[in-house]
């Protein structure tokens, strides 16, 4: 229809030029996310994108790995930490945005069994010294807040020195999910997060850990100092502070700010 008569023909012009305008401008914002957002992000990215115009690409990973790849140049625009203490590290050294921290929400701990598995988290924590309980799931503590947060909650009851040898280590919060999922492990001590997941939520049970038995596990962002597209970045961490992505974080078990 575009060739029949000028004036379309025109107009057709303008839309194919205003679309290669829209093209050129859109950017890619790159996110490097904790693992524990990995059943909200989604769903905030999307939103944001089309509020935007412009991609989110969603890394998930554990805090710490992150934190070690910024300090060593990864092409992160935004870092979405599980632990407050790898963002205030970043900014000590020069790598963070002045100014753009924002700390999103308190992460929780809970005791994670599948439904076959014959263990009854109810019990609480005491449940990991059973003898069926021979592979405890948990977050490599080197490098996630989770593990360290599992491992101060089991010192609390006085349980490491009987359980340590049962641990079992994920790279990150999900992987030591995905181990308990699969009977690798009778149990996962995961974020709350997590075990609210769809799939885990379907196939596994959990009792949320007292939070006095562990660190609070406070979540930061930043926008990341090398970033080429900083005004992309800050506003996206803004977006964090506005209702929507505040409900969607809630809904996955984490107390916003």
């Amino acid at each position: 229809m575009c060739s029949r008569l000028r004036p379309r023909r025109l107009a057709c012009l303008a839309l194919a030029l205003t679309a290669l305008a829209v093209g050129a401008s859109a950017q890619e914002l790159r996110v490097a996310a904790a693992s524990d957002l990995q059943a909200a992000m989604p769903a905030i990215a999307a939103q944001f994108e089309r509020d935007t115009g412009h991609r989110v690409t969603l890394t998930f990973g554990s805090s710490g790995n992150f934190a070690t790849q910024i300090e060593h140049g990864a092409p992160f625009d935004v870092f979405m930490s599980a632990d407050i203490e790898y963002p205030k590290r970043l900014e000590q050294a020069g790598l963070v945005e002045p100014g753009s921290r924002y700390d999103y929400a308190t992460g929780h701990l809970v005791l994670w069994t599948r439904n076959d598995s014959g263990v009854d988290v109810k019990r609480g924590l005491a449940v990991l010294a059973d003898a069926r309980v021979r592979r405890i799931a948990i977050a490599n503590p080197a490098h996630a807040p989770y593990g360290r947060a599992a491992v101060a909650a089991i010192r609390h009851e006085g349980l490491y020195d009987r359980v340590q040898s049962k641990f079992v280590l994920g790279e990150n919060i999900s992987q030591a999910a995905q181990f308990a999922q699969s009977g690798n492990a009778q149990v996962g001590i995961i974020a709350l997060s997590v075990a609210l997941s769809p799939a885990m939520k379907e196939s596994g049970s959990y009792l949320e850990v007292p939070a006095d038995f562990y660190p609070t596990i406070e979540q930061a962002a930043v926008v990341i100092a090398a970033s080429k597209q900083k005004a992309l970045a800050s506003r996206f961490v803004e977006s964090l502070k506005q209702a929507p992505a505040k409900a969607m974080l809630q809904s996955f078990g984490f107390a916003v700010r």
